[in-house]
């Protein structure tokens, strides 16, 4: 009685065994075929192809492994900073000093340094010529692999050009009828160089700057007006306009991101299988790692301004929501519908914190408006 319907399962199974191998033969038919030719050629062909595979192999595996992994990645890098002990002005004579010898700016030291952070102690991801290839001509940030860090690092990018634009304009400067300073200029122009330039182009001359090479020479030119400040030879302007100017500028910065992230909500909510929705969370999460290092510093630097007006219960609030969104890097990250209880959307989680750090920067900015 069971021998019928034994023989259509096996007959079922045997189809199903003969399709995967017929799919399995399809997509080894091209290398087989080349494996044929390449047997039946002499070793003067044969010699070229094997330099070529081994750059491909070697290549991609540099790839993979400048863009899987992370050097020095902390949450809690703020901690190695001691801005409680900062008390002076950047610019101003140091107490226990000589006239010679004036404070640093903290937003300077921490900018230079997370340059550094991106540059030198990490590689720049989306400089690598096969990250700019993409996969079989898809760009990495359209597939769920290998574009995280990359989106990380431009996320901090993003935080690093606001900044030294602000440092040239307001911060590094007495009012807006003094000079520029040199050094500041110098750090501007070379973070606002493209994002993904590698040393070869296609166009003359075709060499070129890679994008760290330039990035290398902002954070040089960052150091040296920190020690003119140190000097007493450089200008640090710590008013209250200008402090209203720069959190303008970065509430800015935040509300746009916060829209890009809805956006991409409201395109999908394919959960786990959203191909974009690694990289706007990780630009994001750049994006608050830095800003939170950079406005620890600002609070150090503004420190008068913060006290005069007193702005720290509203700042440890925002502190305190900058480093717990920070706790925030799931392994996958999922764009699922809000509602869903099966695969969540982390988008929106980090939105939510994206957004409480706005309201509060507001919240600031009416302060000192008063």
């Amino acid at each position: 009685m069971l021998d019928p319907i034994i023989a259509f399962f096996s007959r079922v199974f045997e189809m199903i065994g003969r399709g995967i191998g017929t799919f399995i033969a399809w997509l080894l038919w091209p290398f087989m075929a080349f494996g044929r030719w390449y047997n039946r050629r002499g070793w003067i062909i044969k010699t070229p192809i094997i330099a070529i595979v081994l750059a491909i192999v070697i290549g991609y595996g540099h790839f993979f492994w400048v863009a899987e992994r992370w050097v020095n990645w902390d949450q809690d890098y703020v901690d190695r900073y001691d801005f409680a002990s900062l008390t002076v002005t950047p610019g101003e004579a140091l107490p226990e000093g000589s006239v010679t010898q004036c404070a640093p700016s903290a937003i300077v030291q921490v900018t230079s340094d997370l340059i550094d952070f991106s540059v030198n102690q990490n590689y720049w991801v989306p400089q690598h010529p096969l990250s700019k290839a993409g996969l079989f001509g898809m760009a990495w940030k359209n597939t769920p692999f290998l574009d995280n860090k990359a989106a990380f690092l431009l996320g901090m990018n993003q935080v690093l050009r606001r900044t030294t634009v602000e440092l040239v304009d307001r911060l590094g400067r007495v009012r807006g009828t003094s000079q520029i300073n040199q050094n500041l200029q110098e750090a501007r122009q070379d973070m606002a160089y493209t994002e993904d330039a590698w040393w070869l182009t296609f166009s003359a001359p075709f060499v070129q700057p890679t994008t760290a090479e330039r990035q290398r020479d902002a954070k040089r030119a960052l150091d040296r007006f920190n020690q003119e400040l140190t000097a007493c030879e450089g200008q640090f302007d710590a008013r209250t306009d200008n402090l209203m100017q720069f959190l303008d500028r970065i509430t800015g910065d935040i509300g746009s991101t916060s829209d890009i992230l809805r956006q991409r909500m409201e395109a999908s909510d394919l959960g786990w299988f959203d191909p974009r929705a690694d990289d706007r969370f990780w630009f994001t999460y750049g994006q608050l790692y830095a800003y939170y290092g950079i406005l620890e510093a600002t609070q150090a630097d503004f420190r008068d301004v913060y006290d005069d007006r007193r702005l720290t219960a509203v700042w440890e609030r925002t502190e305190d929501q900058l480093r717990a969104s920070l706790d925030m890097h799931p392994f996958i990250i999922s764009n699922g519908n809000e509602s869903s209880w099966i695969m969540p959307s982390h988008l929106a989680t980090m939105g939510f914190y994206l957004l409480r750090v706005r309201s509060n920067l507001v919240e600031m900015r009416d302060i000192l408006e008063r």
